[in-house]
């Protein structure tokens, strides 16, 4: 008899837990990712991996708008398990995401974290200081920007009820 009541108690516990721990970055987008390798080897051979579809983030370092398309350099971060960058002083490298659609500056500036779905369409060498450097570029599919409040771990906090916070 108590587990016939405890059953839809803890079935509503663990869609309220899956729904606090999904993914910033929506599963139809995840699902059509195809490389699942890491940045490093996209990084080494860009144009190897072309049309492969990839979940990258990183912060922000600029961003450029023309009248057709915006183009943003990102420094590379590893990603936790809700897609989200951590460990913000490691990075492999950089690359462009690359969209049609205007992506505003004052939304999309400098030191935002970003995760990112995108196709890669191949690479740019550009200068950075006296040398050139090769950047992967994504075509983006679905790009998620991180609060800059949001810590990079789950708090969880006991009240009325019970809630996480992300």
């Amino acid at each position: 008899m108590l587990m016939k009541r405890a059953k839809p108690i803890f079935s509503v516990f663990l869609v309220i837990t899956l729904a606090g721990c999904s993914s910033g970055i929506s599963q139809q987008s995840l699902s059509k990712v195809t490389h699942m390798g890491s940045f490093s080897e996209l990084q080494e051979n860009p144009d190897q991996f072309i049309d492969e579809i990839v979940l990258f983030g990183g912060k922000i370092i600029e961003t450029k708008v023309t009248p057709t398309s915006s183009e943003l350099i990102v420094l590379q971060m590893p990603l936790d398990n809700r897609s989200r960058p951590v460990n913000l002083d490691q990075s492999k490298g950089r690359f462009l995401i690359r969209s049609e659609q205007f992506l505003d500056p004052a939304i999309y500036q400098k030191g935002i974290l970003l995760s990112t779905v995108g196709v890669v369409k191949g690479s740019q060498s550009l200068a950075i200081g006296g040398f050139n450097y090769v950047y992967p570029i994504l075509e983006t599919i679905e790009i998620k920007l991180w609060p800059k409040d949001v810590q990079g771990y789950p708090r969880i906090h006991f009240g009325i009820g019970v809630g996480t916070s992300f």
